[in-house]
């Protein structure tokens, strides 16, 4: 006899087969088909736009499956900040039904967005470690947790302007490992000005890395800058 488990909604509460009905899934903030495939910012005609061509970042492209907004952004802040680690999976998950194997290659490794070991312990977890486990599990790619670290106790990148944000985390890496040739993917949960995410690749770039793709769950836009 094999036993049904109802499931519940996680936004509504609804009965449903997974994490959301498919009310809540499909009203979910989907980041916008037409983007820099480089750094996500709307282009209608998803080319590279003319910020990545006049001054291309460390990384070589990037993914994001939502818009940086309610709910996800109370999803996210849930994880972080009152330690709701269930919802992790649940954003792998949001992640791995938007993932394109045949247009996005797989990369070598992943390694989470490192935390500084001052804010790991205030938080006792790295909720983009969180977040890579089942993605790794389920892609069958190396998970790389402990060989890059966080060596600058920065300041949160959400409480500067964005025009210091990327003077904020210089030199605020360290990787001990040789990656000459890999393809490496960069987790991290939210991706705002992407200037965290191009300084770990420059760290990665140093030690060979030649492709470097972010993976990320949500990106920040406004509304005047989408694409409809």
């Amino acid at each position: 006899m094999k036993l049904f488990v109802d499931h519940r909604c996680i936004l509504c509460d609804a009965t449903s087969n997974d994490d959301f009905c498919i009310a809540c899934e499909t009203e979910l903030p989907w980041f916008p088909e037409n983007h820099c495939p480089i750094c996500l910012w709307p282009v209608p005609t998803s080319e590279v736009c003319g910020a990545c061509l006049k001054k291309p970042p460390a990384f070589t492209r990037s993914i994001a499956v939502l818009r940086y907004t309610f709910p996800v952004d109370a999803l996210i802040r849930s994880l972080k900040y009152q330690s709701h680690l269930a919802i992790a999976p649940i954003l792998a998950n949001l992640f791995l039904k938007q993932f394109n194997h045949s247009l996005q290659p797989l990369p070598d490794l992943i390694i989470p967005m490192p935390l500084h070991p001052v804010r790991l312990r205030e938080r006792g977890f790295n909720q983009a470690i969180e977040i890579s486990k089942p993605i790794a599990k389920r892609l069958k790619i190396p998970l790389m947790i402990d060989h890059c670290s966080r060596i600058r106790d920065t300041t949160p990148q959400t409480d500067l302007p964005w025009s210091e944000r990327q003077k904020n985390v210089h030199k605020a890496f360290h990787c001990d490992s040789d990656l000459s040739g890999q393809h490496v993917a960069i987790i991290d949960d939210v991706m705002t000005t992407g200037a965290t995410l191009n300084e770990l690749a420059k760290t990665l770039r140093q030690q060979g890395a030649a492709e470097i793709s972010n993976w990320i769950i949500a990106r920040t836009l406004s509304d005047k800058s989408i694409t409809k």
